[in-house]
């Protein structure tokens, strides 16, 4: 069974048009988290921290991954596609040679979501832009263990496919809620990077604590993750995905292997070729 590799805390950072949230990793951390990129955590119960929203800007070169789990957040793009993604949805997109959206949430009674960055490998960067969106209801939930249910974003547990498909890091992303004191073990293909968000009540890998709010990044030795919780329960995301093992070249929204690559991106932006 896997352990803990290193445990961080979701830091304050404010991004977008004035958007207040919580990022357990992103730029400094490369490329431990490889396929991932960053990870946030935008929840709040304050609208003045997320009706600032996310106005339209680039993205070339990853996937964005949102989940809701409370409020609404409206979104449009330069391709044309128009929609709202309220609690239980996913929306993961493939920015590939490059989109423009916007993601603005809604709503005066709070909002739950997270948002993941999956790379794309150098064959897949200037792919065709797509968008997968998931409702709720079409999200499978496994019951599990005497107390828990796994909520299968992506990759397949028990048996139970996940309705987001062809992805290109192979991603296992779960939503994992236990009720009560139990043990779980969770499978995880050997060699892939994975890391555990608890984001309600706290949880235990191999004897380490891992409180509300923290990520904790797991080792790759073992095919699996055994994890405790006290009879207070509690809710976490479990990520796993393929490493790509690729120079990483970042500048914002846009993510490439070299900087050549970032320096034509961003002269696309600026002379209006950036949406192929």
């Amino acid at each position: 069974m896997r352990s803990i590799q290193e445990l961080f805390d979701a830091g304050k950072k404010l991004e977008g048009a004035g958007v207040h949230l919580h990022r357990g990793f992103g730029h400094p951390h490369i490329p431990k988290f490889d396929p991932f990129l960053l990870f946030d955590d935008f929840s709040s119960e304050n609208p003045a921290d997320y009706l600032p929203g996310f106005p339209m800007h680039p993205h070339r070169g990853i996937e964005t991954v949102t989940y809701i789990l409370g409020g609404e957040v409206e979104h449009e793009d330069s391709i044309g596609t128009k929609g709202s993604i309220t609690k239980g949805d996913v929306q993961w997109m493939t920015a590939g040679s490059g989109i423009l959206h916007q993601e603005m949430p809604k709503g005066e009674r709070g909002l739950k979501g997270f948002q993941l960055w999956v790379n794309l490998p150098k064959e897949k960067k200037l792919s065709d832009p797509r968008y997968q969106e998931v409702k709720s209801r079409d999200i499978p939930e496994v019951p599990y263990g005497k107390h828990a249910k796994v909520r299968v974003i992506s990759g397949a547990f028990e048996d139970v496919d996940a309705p987001v498909t062809e992805i290109y890091a192979d991603p296992l992303y779960f939503d994992i809620q236990v009720k009560d004191e139990d043990q779980l073990t969770i499978p995880i293909p050997e060699g892939y990077n994975a890391f555990v968000y608890v984001f309600d009540g706290t949880i235990s890998i191999r004897g380490k604590r891992v409180k509300t709010g923290q990520v904790a990044l797991l080792d790759r030795n073992g095919t699996g993750l055994t994890v405790s919780t006290n009879s207070s329960g509690a809710r976490f995301l479990l990520a796993a995905g393929k490493p790509l093992g690729e120079p990483i070249a970042w500048y914002g929204p846009i993510v490439m292997n070299t900087q050549s690559e970032l320096v034509t991106a961003v002269s696309d932006l600026q002379s209006g070729n950036f949406v192929k």
